[in-house]
């Protein structure tokens, strides 16, 4: 097993059911990371001993969980929303892809 394959599979999140695939769309699928809070971010378990989540109380500001420090590139549930869904698709080569034009169709009238 690769290291790539450690957090993803044939460009894919399968333990995310309704995640989208990266496959064909140029976007490589990143490992996860350690934020500036020490918290690790991407890897699924979304459970970290210091993440403000697990020592809340009234003191805590929630503005601390904002911001792209908290948000990983491509194990993101933002990934399965409508709109960056489509933007996947539209990053993927058609399935005829090199024998067809991308906005033309070279069999209009063929058939």
């Amino acid at each position: 097993m690769s290291e790539k394959d450690e957090f993803a599979m044939d460009e894919t999140m399968p333990h995310q059911a309704s995640a989208p695939s990266f496959k064909g769309t140029g976007i490589t699928m990143k490992k996860p990371f350690i934020n500036e809070y020490g918290v690790l971010i991407g890897d699924s378990f979304y459970d970290s001993k210091q993440s403000p989540l697990n020592q809340w109380s009234d003191d805590v500001d929630p503005s601390i969980m904002a911001g792209d420090q908290w948000v990983h590139p491509t194990n993101d549930i933002g990934w399965n929303t409508p709109e960056n869904r489509e933007l996947l698709e539209s990053k993927k080569k058609p399935d005829g892809f090199p024998f067809t034009h991308p906005d033309k169709d070279a069999g209009y009238g063929q058939d």
